[in-house]
């Protein structure tokens, strides 16, 4: 069975975008060798997918290396929003509810992960208890404000257990 699990590259000081959802800061870091990222694509079935993610700012848009993963990403993505679009486009299916998209992309997914890309999905799934797992790279460089990996106003204690030693990979303790 698919796990859900949520995975991003951070700013040292914890934001995944910067300000106005800017993903160009990603672009100097791509490429850079890491073990676990490099493996991480072919162990991910399916992609969920928040709609200001999904049709936001891609730091490789126009090139070879656009999309999820650094281009690298191919496969069925579900994208949670509030107003689907009228026609869909090839291998994304467009859902308002987080309980029927995260168990339609864990269909698909098979036996891999569903890979969460958008802070907010990530933040609802936590919340709703269908979040399995946390995978961050954190990057060297300083943000100073955008969107952060995991905001809950008025705070809220999230219990993790480390999954790997060599990578900021964490369990969600339920």
């Amino acid at each position: 069975m698919a796990k859900v699990l949520y995975s991003a590259t951070m700013s040292l000081d914890g934001f995944i975008a910067g300000p106005g959802g800017d993903m160009s800061w990603l672009t100097e870091f791509i490429g850079e060798p890491n073990p676990t990222a490099d493996g991480i694509v072919e162990r991910i079935g399916s992609i969920l997918v928040g709609r200001r993610t999904w049709g936001g700012d891609d730091p490789n848009k126009g090139t070879d290396q656009e999309g999820a993963f650094g281009g690298a990403w191919h496969g069925p993505q579900f994208v949670l929003t509030h107003e689907p679009p009228p026609v869909a486009e090839p291998d994304t299916v467009f859902l308002t509810d987080l309980t029927e998209a995260v168990a339609a992309a864990k269909q698909a997914a098979g036996n891999k992960y569903v890979n969460i890309l958008g802070a907010d999905v990530a933040r609802q799934a936590l919340e709703a208890g269908l979040l399995d797992e946390i995978l961050v790279f954190v990057a060297p460089v300083l943000l100073g404000d955008g969107t952060r990996l995991f905001t809950h106003p008025g705070g809220t204690k999230i219990k993790l257990d480390r999954l790997a030693e060599d990578a900021f990979w964490y369990e969600v303790v339920r």
